[in-house]
């Protein structure tokens, strides 16, 4: 004789019963990452829903000549109109149909689902205790199925340290803290500065524009400064020189006036100023920085543009290896998702702009925005196609960060930011997905072929690549010579 089962399982029995009576469920995957349901409502469900919904509207509603709550049937269905309460109960069914069928055939789903029913036509035929069948669709995770991730074979630009950069960055410096001299024995020539009295008419008419005028208009006499060819027009002339200078304004210079206008323009030099530049010695040094001496200075500049010039190749490979990975790889990503990428995509752009003091609101309206989110779409969906098969690598290889490193971040992050307000939760989102997608493209760098061209190289086709396997680097060249 087998045993009885315990209260609760009799309870849990029943309870499915029920769910399995009430409702039936049939599933179909279709295209862009969503689960088609045909779900079938019983009739004991739409005739419940219908009597709840006519007894709530019958305690909310009011009708002259009754008391709320003492509306008798007939007259609030006749009032209301059937179809009306129809379209509530329909609502009410497919709601709860949809969250019993995600919940009892536990199906991942988005939050988002859309009706592929005639919602009209299930009106119409919505009979209360008779059983009802819709269809509706549901967006659920993307699936991922990547190519021979392991055997990648990409090619990226090198990026090789130039010690120029350093000598660059102290000439720069030198003409920050140069001494400005008075020239009276030659004209101005590049890299003075000179002082000048200026005032233009327009080359059409010869009427003075009085907006484009100035006293002692200090220039620097670098190419491509000012409006195209006045710097190269002051050169030669010196002090007490007057020189009529025919020129054109560019056509996105920012007074809309002015745009592409021919003037002529009176200019007179006052002064011009030699640059008398400072030595290289340790003086300039203390002067420029916060180290004590020189070769100290040379040493951390070198280092800076070494590492620059190191992450600019780190950045190269990952970015050619992201570009394989998704080339091979094939997608299944819902419109939910998208979508939300699209908002992303807008909002960061929407904060760039404003940092640069443009007035967004006039771009971001709602006769704009439709057509600006069409444009983010290429780039939304390019975003999540990298961000999903990294991820997918990093489920397959089960690369995790090590303990410490995500709160180390964070922690590095909050020091640098100054609000007030931070969103813990989603900056822990952020940082994590930062520090695994660096795990895992290190791992594939260090698992695949790579490449390295010189910079601005890789359309010729005729170079001898550097090939790094898995963290060792070989010249090709020289080892086809030696073979």
């Amino acid at each position: 004789m087998s045993e009885a089962l315990p209260r609760h399982s009799h309870i849990l029995v029943l309870n499915l019963l029920e769910i399995e009576k009430s409702m039936k469920v049939t599933q179909e995957k279709l295209p862009d990452s969503q689960i088609g349901l045909e779900i079938e409502v019983s009739g004991e469900t739409t005739q419940k829903t219908y009597e709840n919904v006519v007894q709530n509207l019958a305690r909310s509603i009011q009708l002259p000549g009754f008391r709320k709550g003492k509306i008798p049937r007939p007259v609030l269905i006749q009032r209301i109109g059937t179809k009306r309460i129809k379209a509530e109960a329909l609502e009410q069914v497919i709601q709860k149909g949809l969250d019993e069928a995600i919940k009892n055939e536990e199906i991942q789903s988005l939050g988002n689902y859309k009706l592929i029913s005639n919602f009209d036509e299930l009106v119409d035929s919505y009979e209360p205790g008779q059983a009802l069948t819709f269809a509706a669709s549901i967006d659920v995770p993307p699936t991922v199925t990547l190519g021979d991730y392991k055997n990648l074979s990409v090619t990226a630009e090198e990026s090789a340290f130039d010690p120029g950069l350093v000598e660059e960055w102290l000439s720069e410096k030198q003409k920050e803290q140069a001494t400005l001299v008075p020239v009276e024995d030659r004209g101005a020539d590049f890299g003075d500065v000179v002082i000048v009295d200026y005032s233009a008419v327009s080359a059409e008419t010869g009427e003075p524009l009085e907006d484009v005028a100035g006293v002692d208009l200090q220039v620097d006499m670098e190419s491509g400064k000012f409006i195209s060819g006045m710097v190269e027009g002051i050169v030669g002339m010196k002090p007490g020189d007057t020189k009529e200078l025919p020129l054109t304004f560019p056509g996105d210079y920012p007074v809309e006036e002015l745009a592409n206008k021919d003037v002529v323009f009176t200019i007179v030099v006052k002064e011009v100023k030699g640059k008398e530049l400072p030595e290289l010695d340790d003086d300039f040094a203390q002067e420029v920085s916060e180290y004590e001496t020189l070769e100290e200075l040379r040493a951390t500049l070198e280092e800076r543009y070494r590492s620059q010039s190191d992450k600019e190749v780190k950045d190269n490979i990952h970015g050619a290896i992201i570009a394989a990975l998704v080339e091979d790889a094939e997608f299944d990503i819902p419109e939910t998702l998208i979508q939300q990428e699209i908002t992303d995509v807008l909002t960061q752009t929407f904060a760039q702009m404003e940092q640069m003091g443009i007035n967004v609101r006039q771009l971001f309206n709602q006769e704009n925005l439709p057509k600006m989110r069409d444009n983010a779409r290429p780039d939304a969906i390019a975003r999540l196609k990298n961000t999903l098969a990294i991820a997918k690598v990093a489920e397959l290889e089960k690369i995790e960060l090590e303990t410490g490193a995500l709160q180390n971040r964070i922690d590095e992050i909050l020091q640098q930011i100054s609000r007030k307000e931070v969103d813990m939760e989603r900056l822990r989102e952020i940082v994590t997905e930062e520090l695994l997608t660096a795990k895992t493209l290190d791992w594939l760098q260090e698992n695949c072929e790579v490449n390295l061209v010189p910079k601005g190289s890789l359309s010729q086709e005729d170079e001898s690549p550097t090939i790094i396997m898995g963290g060792n680097t070989i010249d090709v060249e020289a080892t086809t010579e030696e073979e």
